[in-house]
Formats: C-alpha cells, sequence, structure tokens
C-alpha cells in the first residue's frame, strides 16, 4: 500500500466510540418519542434534558472522570438516564445488584470503590444495616417514588427529581479515550464472593451496535426496529440488562419501564403500552404464563429473547401458543453479554411447532465480529455434527478484559486468548449452537457424562411438573447419580415412581444415556433461585448433601 493511501490529514476528527454518541441520533429524529415509567411518561426530547441535568448535578456533587457512581434502584427512566449519563462525564456506573445479601452489596461498593450511591427508598434498610462500615462513598442520593419523603437518618445531598429540576438542561459532554472503563458490576456469585465486571465506552458500543445489527437485519421473526415497544424484564443492574436499553434508545423506540417485577405489574404494562420486544430468564416467563391473566391476554406479537438457562421445548411450546415469538439468546456477564441468537429462517417457520421449538430453544448462530469455537479438552475445535460436545471458548471485541483486582482469576478466564464460558456445547452444519450443560453441572455416572439439562427438558415434557432442576449427588456404586427435584403443578397429581418411568421411556428408546434409569426423583414446593432469576444448583447440591 503506497503512503498516500494511508496518509491521514491532522485535521481529521478521530472519532471516540463514547456511549454518548449512542444517544444523539433519536433525539434528533425521534424527539417525541415515548419512555414510560409507572403513570410517568417522558419524551426523547426530555431525556436528552435529563441526561444534562443529572450530568450537572453529579459534577456539582465532586463527580469528575474516573470517580464511580453506584445506583441501586428498580428497572426505570432514572436508571436509563445513569447508563448514559455516568459514563458520559467519564465517570463509572456501578449497578448494584440489589437481590445480594447486605454483606455482600456492601462487598460490591467497597470493592468498587464507590464515591456516590443513588439509591431507592426501598433499599433503606439495607443501607442502614451496612452504612457504618462503607469505607469509600461519600455522599448519598434518593430515589423515591412515593409521594413523601421517608424518614432516614442518612443525609441525603438531596432528592433526585428536586436536584434535576434546579440543574441546567445544558451541558457539554467531552470527548476522551473511548477504551476509559464505563460500567461496574458484580456475577451473581454462587460461591465466595461476587466478582467485578467491567466494560468500556468501546466495548458498549461496539456491543451495541452488533445486537442492533442481527436483530435488526432479522427477516421478521425475531427482529428489533423503530416500529416496536420495548420492555426490559431483565434486571437492569444485570449486564445493562443485556445491553438491550442501549440498543432501544439508539434505534429511537418507545421504551416501557416497570420498576420491580410483579407479574400483574408486567402483564398490565404488555397489554396496556402494546409491548412487542422483551427478554427474560425462563422463571420469569413461566410465572406470566401461569397467572391466570395471561389467560384471556393476545400476546401475538410480543417477540422475547430468553436467556441466563436453557429454555425447555414445552415452556417454548406452551409460549408459541400464546401467540409469542419466542427464541433463545446466549451470553454471560464476562461477555457484555450477547453472543448467539436463535433466529428461525422462513422455511423453519413453516415447521410443526415441536420442531420450531427445537430450533428456537438452541443457543443459536452468532453475532457478527463473534469468532465462538467449540473444542476439546486440548483445545482442539470439534466437528460440527450436533452430537460431539465441548466447551465454548470465544473472543469478541465487546468481551471484559476481566475481573477487577483479580488478575489471577483474569487469566484463567482467558487461558490461550479465549475467553473460556465453562459452557458445554454442540454445533450443526448450518453453525446452530446448543447448550448441553455447565462443565461444573455434568453429572459423571459410572464413568459416563450424562446432561443434566437434557434431563430436566424431558422431566418437562410432562404436563404434572410446573418446574425442575436436576443435580448429581454422590453414590458409592456409580460414583454420581441425577437426582431431579420437581415441582408439581397446583392442579395436578403425580408421584415419584411415575415421573422416573416417564424417564425410563427416553432411555428405553435410546433417546438419552441408558444410566439415566438411575434418576431418583424429589417432589419439592420450590426450586432455589439466583438473585437474577436463574436456578441455583450450587445450592442445591448444599441442600441435598447435608
Amino acid at each position: 500500500m503506497s503512503e498516500s493511501l494511508i496518509f491521514r490529514t491532522p485535521s481529521a476528527y478521530d472519532y471516540p466510540l463514547l456511549i454518548k454518541n449512542l444517544l444523539f441520533y433519536p433525539v434528533v429524529d425521534e424527539p417525541d418519542q415515548e419512555i414510560v415509567y409507572r403513570n410517568q411518561r417522558f419524551t426523547y426530547r426530555e431525556l436528552r434534558q435529563r441526561i444534562a441535568r443529572l450530568a450537572n448535578v453529579l459534577t456539582t456533587l465532586g463527580i469528575k472522570k474516573g470517580d464511580t457512581v453506584a445506583v441501586m434502584d428498580w428497572d426505570s427512566h432514572r436508571y436509563l438516564e445513569c447508563f448514559f449519563a455516568v459514563p458520559m462525564i467519564g465517570a463509572v456506573l456501578h449497578t448494584i445488584n440489589v437481590r445480594l445479601s447486605p454483606e455482600q452489596i456492601l462487598y460490591t461498593i467497597d470493592h468498587a470503590e464507590d464515591d456516590l450511591l443513588l439509591i431507592n427508598s426501598e433499599f433503606l434498610p439495607i443501607l442502614d444495616q451496612i452504612r457504618g462500615r462503607i469505607d469509600t462513598v461519600q455522599g448519598f442520593v434518593l430515589l423515591n417514588d412515593e409521594p413523601t419523603i421517608p424518614e432516614s437518618t442518612i443525609e441525603f445531598a438531596g432528592e433526585y427529581e428536586s436536584l434535576l429540576s434546579s440543574a441546567s438542561t445544558e451541558f457539554s459532554f467531552p470527548d476522551f479515550d473511548e477504551n476509559s472503563r464505563a460500567t461496574t458490576f458484580y456475577t451473581t456469585g454462587t460461591t465466595g464472593m461476587p466478582k467485578g465486571v467491567y466494560f468500556s465506552h468501546r466495548q458498549l458500543v461496539l456491543h451495541t451496535m452488533g445486537v442492533m445489527g442481527v436483530l435488526g437485519s432479522a427477516a421478521g421473526q425475531g427482529s428489533f426496529n423503530r416500529s416496536d415497544v420495548y420492555m426490559p424484564i431483565t434486571p437492569m443492574f444485570h449486564v445493562h440488562a443485556w445491553g438491550l436499553p442501549f440498543v432501544a434508545t439508539m434505534l429511537g423506540v418507545k421504551q416501557v419501564y416497570p420498576g420491580r417485577y410483579l407479574p400483574d405489574i408486567l402483564l398490565e404494562l404488555l397489554e396496556r403500552e402494546k409491548v412487542t420486544f422483551s427478554h427474560c430468564v425462563p422463571t420469569i416467563l413461566h410465572m406470566l404464563l401461569k397467572h391466570p391473566n395471561s389467560a384471556r391476554m393476545d400476546m401475538s406479537g410480543w417477540k422475547l429473547i430468553i436467556g441466563g438457562a436453557a429454555m425447555s421445548k414445552s415452556l417454548c411450546i406452551e409460549a408459541m401458543k400464546h401467540g409469542i415469538d419466542v427464541f433463545t439468546g446466549y451470553g454471560m456477564s464476562e461477555t457484555c453479554p450477547i453472543l448467539t441468537i436463535s433466529h428461525l429462517s422462513p422455511e423453519m417457520l413453516e415447521l410443526p411447532d415441536e420442531e420450531q421449538a427445537a430450533i428456537r430453544c438452541k443457543t443459536g448462530r452468532t453475532l457478527p465480529l463473534v469468532d465462538l469455537k467449540i473444542v476439546d479438552e486440548k483445545f482442539n475445535e470439534l466437528p460440527r455434527d450436533d452430537k460431539t460436545p465441548g466447551e465454548i471458548i470465544v473472543r469478541a471485541p465487546w468481551l471484559t478484559q476481566g475481573y477487577l483486582k483479580d488478575h489471577k482469576t483474569s487469566e484463567r478466564l482467558w487461558d490461550g486468548g479465549y475467553l473460556h464460558t465453562g459452557d458445554v456445547a454442540v454445533r450443526d452444519k448450518q453453525g446452530y449452537v446448543k447448550i448441553t450443560d455447565r462443565i461444573k453441572d455434568l453429572i459423571k455416572v459410572a464413568g459416563e457424562w450424562v446432561s443434566s439439562l437434557e434431563l430436566e427438558d424431558m422431566i418437562a415434557h410432562h404436563p404434572a411438573v410446573s418446574e425442575v432442576a436436576v443435580i448429581g449427588i454422590p453414590d458409592e456404586k456409580w460414583g454420581e447419580r441425577p437426582l431431579a427435584l420437581v415441582v408439581v403443578k397446583h392442579d395436578a397429581t403425580v408421584t415419584e415412581k411415575e415421573l422416573a418411568h416417564h424417564i425410563k421411556e427416553y432411555a428405553d428408546t435410546g433417546v438419552i444415556n441408558k444410566h439415566v434409569v438411575l434418576l431418583k426423583v424429589k417432589l419439592v414446593d420450590t426450586i432455589d433461585k439466583t438473585s437474577v432469576g436463574k436456578i441455583n444448583k450450587v445450592a442445591l447440591r448444599e441442600k441435598q448433601s447435608q
């Protein structure tokens, strides 16, 4: 290449990939589009003004580039404003998982070195428990949805809306290094203390573009475009609500924020605001479909990404019968998170529900710029035959560089130059990935591996089963044997013996490993979940070992 072709004019603008640049386009082209929270409605024009007001409030309170601002709130317009204003002034946004224990919350606040905490009045009792041991926070801002200010011994810098009302609607957001850290949050941590995961402006912008590209280019099924109405049902404190609020804002779509996830409110908003695009974990979808109000609702036209845990075919088929365009997305906290989406081709949409569900429940095909491999223990890539399992390892420009202040664990995460997911999967000739289990959740029976996810899917097909989780328990003869913990539907009856026989039929026909005949079934009232709604198999194994 000649020098003339690579010469850059000194005055050329070196355009940094900053979060602020996701905001400008919809503000110009869709200034009157709505953002809804409870009974409040704001336009995108007002959103831009409120973000500037918040930036002025933060800088007046002493927040500067490199400082950390933490938020404890339910999903709200305020959270969306923080998604932009905090990193746009060069500070770091720490989205606190409000479902962690007080001790874990204290740990994350100190570990992230938070300088300012914005807190919903509902969480003041938690703050009262730990405030005397918080070392870094210099100020507090109250977030309040009630007509009166609650009594508290905490000295607040002010109440959010009051502070914003007296601030200017103008703020000049600076350019700076796109590799600056923008966000920090903490993994749910089923063992030990949570680990801090962080992302830069560049990573968040590229993730937004990648997700928008794959969802926006979908031919109808599973698409997300400017005609949609968006409502997250994945907490904004968890991986930026899967990054979809950034995508929704850049598209300029109507956005609906539900606050706390109560099924009555979610279904009411879904119907009233004509929501067409959401995302959630399987347990939330299960909760919504079993709610009595869902039976009378027309859910056709609702596109729903399921992630965070495997979706069973029975749950998928039930959702499809309600008219929901349900499909799988895959990622993890460390991957920003979305890596794959399970879109269906026009030919696949002609298949019967049972066959469609098998595809919709797959992990899907990769987004642009995602280099995903399924490898054996020696890092050899495995054939795309839909039957040879290996670990998913991945590279993409938006993956976290590591864990905050944890160099050794970060090195293990990126061993060999690829991020190790700990997920076991197969891949077919069309490129669709299907997770068969977590490495730590595989059950080794008589020297052979049994997939807990496959067992869960088969048990969930029984008409009496509401929820199921399969774990391995020690066995003197076989090493391990599978234990199925089953919650039965409130209007159904079934015995443990009948469910064991149900699985034996699969083994007799060769559908699954013959060792599943050793399956033990236990009926339970509830199944432990993590703070983000996933089945907590670590807790379940601990309970069963006692």
